[in-house]
């Protein structure tokens, strides 16, 4: 607590990119490390994250039959309030650092891009059911044929409706998630996800622990 006795506010942190860019391998490296220094810490995803989302998700990602763009935004955002309300903004009240495997950037390059809705549709409705901003957003990014190799070479897994989208629809919303970093240079830290895990991940931590400290957490050396 601070000197005041309130709780400190937590830090919330999202994990984007294309389909196979290795974001969700990356969180769940980044939640143990911080689980190791013993910080509060909550690891969660969109769509999905709550009874209701995990729902909604199955729609999103295994329905065979044709989902209308507009439809399927509106599917994403039903699924963002929700999150938001009962899961994300309690785990911030609380001072956990909330790790979050896609949000609003996502619905930008996915619906807006991908699906040609624009992406100021998408923000017009984020800013008013969804205008939490996350401190920080990393971006997983590398060239659309490596990161579906990855996808193909998984093993036991079943290849969900976005996965199997054309190789333009791809590049569309990797184009998408560029540019929204040329925007917000200050909140969308781009990593090469082309390089082997583990150097990704150690640039991604060394700008965590930068942020965790600047928001006053205290972030020892390297876990024995």
């Amino acid at each position: 607590m601070s000197g005041s006795g309130r709780r400190r506010r937590g830090l919330f942190v999202t994990f984007e990119g294309i389909e196979g860019s290795g974001k969700s391998t990356q969180l769940a490296r980044a939640r143990a490390r911080l689980e190791a220094f013993g910080l509060p810490v909550l690891a969660t995803r969109e769509p999905g994250g709550t009874a209701i989302g995990e729902h909604l998700r199955r729609v999103l990602l295994e329905s065979s039959g044709r989902l209308d763009p507009a439809a399927e935004l509106l599917l994403m955002v039903a699924d963002r309030r929700q999150h938001l309300t009962e899961t994300i903004e309690p785990a911030l009240a609380g001072g956990a650092v909330v790790l979050c495997d896609r949000y609003a950037d996502a619905s930008r390059a996915y619906q807006g891009a991908g699906r040609g809705l624009g992406e100021a549709a998408v923000d017009a409705l984020h800013r008013t059911f969804a205008p939490l901003t996350p401190d920080r957003t990393y971006l997983f990014d590398c060239p659309v044929e490596a990161a579906l190799a990855r996808v193909a070479a998984r093993s036991g897994t079943s290849v969900d409706r976005f996965e199997r989208e054309s190789l333009a629809f791809h590049r569309r919303v990797r184009a998408a998630y560029r540019r929204r970093a040329r925007r917000e240079p200050r909140r969308i830290s781009v990593l090469d996800a082309g390089r082997p895990e583990g150097a990704v991940f150690e640039a991604l931590w060394r700008d965590l622990a930068s942020l965790l400290r600047a928001h006053g957490h205290a972030v020892p050396g390297d876990p024995a």
